[in-house]
């Protein structure tokens, strides 16, 4: 498929996003009234040949990207290529060849079988679709010799068995043997051993590496588990909602993350070394914002154990600022008095307004302000009184670029002001 020194595929501001409907039938035909930025402007090459990983939590737009490189969900923006061809908007018709060359290994093979197909049907049914089979019995001759391919011995025991007589692991075998019996050379693989058991996990990757050797595969490996990116990818790139923070080769990675939220994900690692027990873990705090309404400037910032003043704070911050400070029984009932209730705050990406306090809350404000209390007062530009109300005005806060670290790229400020769409 490609042409040498080639990635087979190349994305460049890459935006997948859903849209948000409500009211009644509003996911049929209502309009948006706002979109979850799954895939937000994603820029990376995968070269031939290559284990390519995609890392993050859930909701970090993992799977969204895999399945936009293999267009089974339709991107949004950006470009697409895949082996040189911009296939970002291009018709059904036009890329029907190429999704032989393209496949997908699920993460639930049990989901993957239609239980009502036997081994060989599901197997071979590709070979049907593509027209890459003379007859019936020739896609029975095929499947047979791609489920002895990974590891589904003798497969003739096999043939005319249905998934629910099947293990775990040999389903995964048999999802994995469907996926290349097209003789693909894209596989992405989504979690795809996620489902599986702990004693099956080892023998599943190890079949995978064998198999690349063998096929020449180019695998994009789509996992939440850094432990198993570092024991099968070449290079990773750690996702956060719907943003690549970090991309690099795996074992620079490991051995120097730079991004914090590559700390912190190395962090949560279990280890089973009773020396580490005890030890501080700077991991991230709360829960993954909304998609829908992303956090300004770095969106890690309100997770992150070593935010500063550029990160881009906004209105929102204060508010969970004050709720956290207010865990503290005697802080709640000394400083809820001043500022009042906090559901009455109205922000914005550069505002928080509070309907009531005056003086005396811009006074308290300043003070906290002058501590600092919080990171997030070095990025307030002023602190207004305006009759019974006062306005919090927070400054620029750029979204982060990517930019070389070592052997890595970072989106992050600590390395320097590198603003997305500066460069």
């Amino acid at each position: 498929m490609s042409a040498p020194d080639a990635p087979i595929v190349r994305m460049r501001g890459l935006r997948t996003w859903f849209p948000i409907r409500s009211g009644f039938l509003g996911s049929l035909v209502g309009a948006a009234s706002g979109w979850i930025r799954a895939v937000d402007g994603v820029d990376l090459d995968v070269e031939p040949g290559e284990t390519f990983g995609v890392v993050g939590e859930s909701g970090s737009g993992k799977t969204t990207l895999g399945r936009s490189i293999l267009r089974l969900v339709e991107p949004t923006d950006g470009v697409l290529e895949i082996d040189g061809r911009d296939i970002t908007h291009v018709g059904e018709g036009e890329l029907r060849p190429l999704r032989r060359q393209m496949q997908l290994v699920f993460q639930d093979p049990n989901a993957a079988l239609n239980p009502a197909m036997t081994i060989a049907d599901a197997v071979a049914h590709p070979l049907k679709i593509h027209g890459m089979s003379t007859s019936r019995a020739d896609g029975r001759r095929q499947a047979a010799e791609m489920l002895e391919r990974v590891g589904i011995s003798p497969a003739s025991a096999f043939l005319d068995r249905y998934p629910e007589d099947l293990s775990g692991g040999q389903k995964q075998r048999v999802v994995i043997a469907r996926a290349l019996i097209t003789r693909p050379q894209l596989v992405v693989a989504d979690e795809p051993v996620a489902m599986l058991d702990m004693s099956v996990r080892a023998k599943i990757l190890e079949l995978m590496l064998d198999l690349q050797r063998e096929l020449g595969l180019t695998y994009v490996f789509i996992t939440h588990d850094l432990a198993t990116a570092r024991f099968l990818c070449d290079r990773i790139a750690i996702m956060y909602m719907g943003k690549v923070v970090e991309i690099g080769p795996s074992a620079e990675i490991f051995a120097e993350p730079r991004h914090p939220y590559t700390r912190a994900l190395l962090q949560a690692i279990p280890r089973p070394d009773p020396s580490r027990r005890g030890r501080e873990k700077n991991l991230p705090k709360g829960e993954v914002p909304d998609a829908g309404a992303p956090p300004r400037g770095c969106r890690f910032h309100p997770r992150c154990p070593s935010h500063f003043a550029p990160c881009g704070w906004e209105g929102r911050d204060l508010v969970e600022y004050l709720e956290e400070r207010w865990t503290d029984p005697a802080r709640f009932e000394a400083e809820s008095a001043i500022v009042g209730p906090i559901d009455a705050v109205v922000t914005s990406p550069t505002e928080a307004v509070f309907p009531r306090g005056g003086a005396a809350l811009a006074e308290w404000l300043e003070a906290l302000r002058s501590e600092p209390a919080d990171p997030l007062f070095e990025a307030v530009e002023g602190i207004d009184v305006r009759g019974p109300r006062v306005v919090v005005r927070f400054g620029d806060g750029p979204e982060p670029a990517l930019q070389d670290v070592g052997g890595c790229r970072v989106a992050c400020h600590l390395y320097g002001l590198a603003e997305t769409g500066a460069s």
